[in-house]
């Protein structure tokens, strides 16, 4: 039965991240409205709640919202915009979706919630607007995006408190650093690391290590993840910026090492940290939010379910190096053009 809990729109709410937000949510007892075309994300990601009248799913994109013919935000308190494209590697070769999808879908759910009078919206961001910059990184971390797709998150966030600023549209922004954990994606184009080692593990092969895997990412649990989104919707704040990670760095062959197996070597991608580590004390002190699950344990969680990882593609270096080359043909001409700025300066 529907219940009087305020109603909560979910974008991308099928996909890795916004579904375990759905779980969340409706665990919470709130009432869910997921918007999702379903282009990353999965229908059966939410088919335990099929017959949970708290949930409404609406199948569209949110290119097509309309501020005032949006049916998902009629009456709904908050939202919660995790949609977009998330792919990193193609964003170099074609820039444009990233910047209509990212950017301006997310003032087309910035002009919906501010029609509707939503009570709050919770910005997706991402740690990658950080680049190369110091570590551990803070809120007030110099900005430094490196390829298309980290520059069209952050200018999501920015649209998301321009907004708040302007228009008075209640907003925070939470930039997630290396999220991971069970239905992460497991198809489409080269990317995150879990999906290339599971099916690799799965099929037997070696695990495609980039650069020598002594570098470090800070590794957060999906479930934390949700958590922090649900703590930056409930809070009465307004207009800030928080870091979600572990603040735990681990290494990429500490990864191999709890995954068992062998691992080959491939070049490093230009334009990448050695490390992301994030400064979570702000958090941690407004809001109250800590990381719950460990990596080892969230490794585990994740390999009880590695069979969901056979219809992966397959990934080998020599079909990496393919994927790559358009990333290591303009970010390897910036490195080396840095390296020569810095020669210069220095002599």
């Amino acid at each position: 039965m529907i219940n009087n809990k305020p109603i909560v729109v979910v974008t991308g709410g099928a996909g890795f991240i916004g579904s375990h937000m759905v779980d969340l949510l409706l665990e919470n007892h709130y009432q869910v409205r997921v918007i999702d075309n379903l282009s990353g994300g999965r229908a059966s990601n939410l088919q335990q709640h099929a017959n949970n009248q708290n949930l409404q799913c609406y199948w569209q994109d949110i290119m097509e919202l309309e501020p005032n013919n949006a049916a998902p935000f009629i009456h709904a308190d908050y939202v919660l915009h995790f949609a977009g494209i998330g792919d990193i590697v193609p964003s170099i070769e074609n820039p444009l979706p990233y910047m209509e999808i990212n950017v301006q879908g997310t003032v087309k759910v910035l002009e919906c919630a501010r029609f509707n009078k939503i009570k709050k919206v919770v910005y997706a961001a991402s740690s990658s607007c950080y680049g190369l910059a110091a570590v551990p990184s803070r809120e007030d971390n110099t900005i430094e995006p490196q390829y298309p797709y980290a520059l069209s998150k952050y200018l999501g966030e920015k649209a998301a408190l321009h907004w708040h600023t302007v228009y008075n549209l209640p907003v925070n922004s939470i930039r997630i650093f290396n999220a991971y954990g069970t239905r992460v994606k497991t198809t489409g184009a080269y990317g995150a690391v879990f999906g290339v080692f599971f099916k690799q593990k799965l099929a037997n092969k070696p695990f495609t290590v980039v650069g020598n895997g002594k570098q470090q990412r800070d590794f957060v649990y999906v479930t934390d993840v949700a958590r922090a989104f649900l703590a930056a919707m409930e809070t009465a704040k307004v207009g800030e910026i928080y870091n979600v990670g572990a603040g735990n760095p681990q290494s990429i062959n500490y990864l191999v090492e709890l995954l068992g197996g062998q691992a080959t070597y491939i070049p490093k991608r230009p334009g990448e940290p050695d490390c992301t580590y994030a400064d979570i004390s702000k958090i941690s002190e407004q809001l109250h939010w800590k990381p719950e699950i460990s990596f080892e344990e969230g490794v585990q969680k994740m390999l009880s379910e590695i069979t969901h990882w056979a219809d992966a593609p397959l990934w080998d270096p020599s079909t990496i190096a393919e994927a790559s080359k358009i990333w290591f043909a303009y970010l390897g001409k910036k490195e080396v053009k840095n390296a020569l700025n810095d020669e210069a300066v220095q002599t």
